[in-house]
């Protein structure tokens, strides 16, 4: 005889699944991306399970492809990446409330301890014993959401309005970077910012920059096209293409390179200002050793250098730069109590299309080998820009 489904014996709808298989991208090493089936449990009493159906590649996950690490971070078990998600409730742990079967959600997938000063505080992105999806950090790794479903604290799930669509539901993540960083600044009006890096963080920490205030924002990069798509697009209101030099490995060398790309930004950013000092804020969204140097360059005496991008580990920094000016110097670490903001802002429509954002859209888990390897391209084989790949099942 068949067995009975449970849809024959509820009426209701059901809150568990029984333990199933679903499938998994998991990287074992540099490049080495497999399709595995694993098993997972019901939802704890108070969890979701959610079926995943649009994960964002971000530039840590295409360090861990390619290295095996993030930074310091160095991976020592096989991990499922993925950490930009949204996706679908599809079972509810007992002690849930609010949320059904069915409900579309952003997932924050930080999970802190809630008990340490920093929680208490309501800071935390600074808990020490923070899980992170897709991080080496937390031993066992906490697994990322390239998978079917994953099983996700309810408090840490988000609902979205019907009228966000999964793939910007995703992007709320690189967002919500944004939003904090902006948060940790003095944006005041009619200030003057300049932003380094134009991916996905950089762009949207330049609207999020606009929408506090400034009415002069620029953004550098090296990639002349990704520049030009976030004045087109209105993330930013001016640009400038920074043009590569040779490395130079002695400080004076590596300090002049700096503030002659740093005069000429300033000149461009601050074009018929009466006074030419600098931005009153420079972000910097890309970890760069060469653009932190600039950035306390291009930033006016009493301004702000806000250090976004996580990427050489160890600066050299020409520190006079920001003691004769009074340039204080920010660290941002991903963000915290900004989900339901951001969520708010995506659908007031005051910030450019997310979705248009997605250049280049990878469909099922299968396909995650080839949006990595994408994902480290400035252009795909077509010659079109590649800004934002997301993988969806």
């Amino acid at each position: 005889m068949a067995p009975t489904a449970l849809a024959d014996i509820y009426p209701i709808p059901v809150r568990h699944y029984n333990k199933a298989t679903i499938q998994a991208s998991v990287l074992h090493g540099p490049r080495d991306l497999r399709l595995e089936t694993r098993t997972i449990s019901d939802p704890a009493p108070n969890e979701l399970q959610i079926a995943v159906k649009a994960t964002g590649v971000c530039g840590s996950d295409v360090s861990y492809y390619n290295k095996f690490r993030n930074g310091d971070l160095q991976a020592s078990a096989p991990l499922s990446l993925g950490h930009e998600s949204a996706g679908i409730v599809v079972a509810l742990g007992d002690a849930v409330s609010g949320f059904q079967i069915g409900d579309r959600v952003a997932l924050e997938v930080g999970v802190p301890c809630d008990n340490c000063r920093s929680c208490l505080r309501g800071r935390y992105n600074l808990c020490p014993k923070m899980r992170f999806r897709s991080s080496a950090k937390s031993v066992p790794h906490f697994q990322g959401t390239l998978q079917e479903r994953i099983n996700h604290p309810a408090k840490w799930c988000h609902k979205i309005p019907a009228h966000i669509s999964l793939d910007s539901a995703a992007l709320l993540e690189p967002l919500s970077v944004a939003i904090h960083a902006t948060r940790r600044a003095t944006i005041e009006q009619g200030d003057t910012v300049i932003v380094f890096g134009a991916g996905s963080v950089g762009m949207l920490v330049a609207a999020m920059t606009k929408l506090s205030g400034a009415t002069t924002v620029l953004i550098a990069d090296i990639n002349a096209r990704r520049v030009e798509y976030a004045i087109r697009n209105g993330f930013a209101t001016k640009g400038y293409v920074i043009r590569p030099n040779k490395h130079h490995h002695d400080e004076p060398s590596q300090f002049h390179t700096a503030k002659d790309l740093a005069s000429g930004i300033v000149d461009v950013a601050c074009a018929g200002e009466l006074d030419v000092e600098g931005a009153d804020v420079t972000f910097d969204c890309t970890g760069k050793e060469i653009c932190m140097q600039t950035g306390l360059y291009t930033t006016r005496p009493g301004g702000q250098l806000v250090m976004v991008g996580m990427g050489t580990p160890v600066q050299t920094l020409p520190m006079s730069a920001s003691h004769l000016k009074e340039v204080d110097i920010i660290g941002i670490f991903r963000y915290a109590n900004t989900y339901p903001i951001g969520i708010k802002i995506l659908s007031s429509g005051v910030l450019p299309s997310l979705d248009d954002m997605v250049t280049h859209r990878f469909k099922g888990l299968g396909a995650a080998k080839e949006a990595f390897e994408l994902a480290g391209k400035g252009v795909d084989a077509d010659g079109n820009l590649v800004l934002k790949i997301v993988v969806e099942s």
